[in-house]
């Protein structure tokens, strides 16, 4: 029998014979039985994580496994004992919005966490001996601040991107952030306004920490090469190393990206709004510049230089495929799952969390994970355990407990998202401004940074589109395709 076939065909009781009388080592008998699609299909229910108080945005283990981080819309971080269900720690972030995401920097001992927030701000948090938890400043982005990663195996580094295009390296020996770019538009028209591009998600290659990908409000996923960076403006760093897009979506004005990740084999995966998920290999890359010669040259009078051209690798470079979930209310995330990347698992707005074969781009398993929409997907670093969150203010973890294997339910694609429901009458939309309010008035940083206001805004503009959205809505799924609202609105 093959020794790389991880699909789940390998039988574990032959296994464990071969690596009882040393025919397969531990390690490889590991990851056999973690990437098993036996215990995908028997993945239930462990335990319910109850604390927090709002929707809950991120989840992230440590490096052992043995403690998940979580941050949510009431503005607090829980460190939690996930298999017995304890909390360890709560505490304020110190965000005045939503906590966006929190994680813990690598070889700290778990006392420095990161977090980044609604409130375009990112902030430190150290928990010192006694217990006690100090937040500090460190940085701030003109809107929201999705996401941040963290160079792997270090302690000190790590990068954010916001909705004002701006991608951030943060050194915590430093006493500020490095703005490394300004993500704009790949077509010249857009870049000569300087409109910069709202980012959502961004990524770093765990086998290469000097490549991280970045990805918004249009079709491509950016690749840089931090080797590139030159500070005092010797360098265009804002040009990408390289671009991904999936050939029928190029130029297409309507799409966007809420998830990256990296698999173990420097794959990326890309999730969009409204449109499905994809796999890229490194050769598929569309280059430094993946707008066609014909199109550059009519927008600006002039030849493309040949080195800046798009690849054409051929036929061939077509992205693997992941399809029947929906994306279209929320910034989700998008990750892999397996000790060797053999899965890919994202949430739904249908409430459901979706697992996929990687290679086959095959859907095996399909669970009820909220009663709206699950947004967060984690795995965990050792073990075949996922953790998860989405618009409901608990945490689900999932293990291989279930005496069954399941099946695929028959309605996947049919099924009707379940409306949020949470800003249905005048009267909700009322306390919801009130705890707006309430929220903006509070920001330790506010006087020093400004830019709370339009933070505040810009959600009080939610706020009311959702509220006419779902007072018109009429239980029609199609209503979120051509509403009127702007790309944006499917952001919480």
């Amino acid at each position: 029998m093959g020794g790389t076939n991880f699909n789940g065909t390998h039988h574990p009781v032959v296994d464990f014979r071969r690596r009882e009388v040393g025919g397969i080592s531990s390690r490889n008998f590991s990851n056999r039985f973690s990437a098993s699609e036996n215990l995908v299909l028997r993945l239930d229910i462990y335990r319910k994580l109850v604390k927090h108080k709002g929707c809950v945005n991120t989840v992230s283990f440590n490096a052992d496994g043995d403690l998940l981080i979580s941050g949510s819309d009431d503005r607090r971080v829980i460190l939690w004992d996930w298999q017995l269900g304890n909390v360890k720690l709560s505490f304020h972030s110190g965000h005045a919005n939503n906590v966006f995401q929190a994680k813990f920097m690598p070889f700290s001992d778990d006392r420095t966490i990161v977090t980044c927030a609604a409130d375009g701000m990112v902030r430190r948090a150290s928990i010192l001996e006694s217990g006690k938890v100090e937040t500090s400043f460190l940085g701030l982005h003109q809107g929201r601040a999705h996401k941040l990663c963290i160079e792997p195996g270090n302690p000190h580094i790590f990068y954010t991107c916001g909705e004002d295009g701006l991608v951030q390296r943060f050194d915590l020996r430093t006493q500020a952030p490095t703005e490394l770019f300004t993500c704009q538009s790949v077509e010249p028209w857009r870049r000569e306004m300087e409109e910069a591009i709202q980012l959502n998600a961004i990524a770093i290659d765990p086998r290469n920490s000097n490549l991280f990908a970045v990805g918004g409000m249009d079709e491509y996923a950016r690749l840089y090469d931090i080797r590139r960076f030159q500070g005092g403006g010797a360098n265009d760093f804002s040009q990408a190393a390289d671009h991904f897009c999936p050939p029928h979506l190029v130029g297409n004005a309507q799409v966007g990206i809420t998830g990256l990740a990296f698999s173990e084999q420097s794959e990326l995966l890309v999730s969009y709004n409204d449109e499905l998920i994809y796999l890229f290999t490194q050769d598929m890359g569309l280059g430094s510049n993946p707008i066609p010669s014909s199109r550059v040259s009519k927008s600006s009078g002039s030849k493309s230089e040949p080195a800046s051209s798009p690849k054409d690798d051929g036929k061939d470079s077509v992205p693997m495929v992941y399809k029947g979930h929906r994306n279209s209310e929320t910034v989700k995330g998008v990750n892999f799952f397996g000790p060797r990347s053999e899965y890919v698992v994202s949430g739904s707005d249908c409430g459901r969390i979706f697992i996929w074969r990687k290679k086959s781009g095959e859907l095996v398993r399909v669970m009820e994970g909220d009663r709206h929409v699950v947004n967060c997907i984690e795995p965990h670093p050792h073990m075949p355990v996922l953790a998860s969150s989405g618009i409901e203010s608990d945490i689900k973890m999932w293990t291989s407990m279930a005496a069954e294997r399941a099946t695929l339910p028959d309605n996947i694609e049919l099924r009707k998202r379940k409306p949020r429901g949470w800003i249905s009458t005048p009267q909700e939309l009322l306390a919801q401004l009130f705890s707006l309010q309430n929220r903006s008035s509070f920001s330790p940083e506010s006087e020093r940074e400004g830019g709370s206001s339009s933070a505040a805004g810009r959600e009080l503009l939610d706020l009311i589109l959702t509220f006419n959205d779902d007072d018109s809505d009429d239980d029609n799924v199609s209503d979120d395709e051509d509403d009127g609202n702007s790309r944006e609105d499917f952001f919480c």
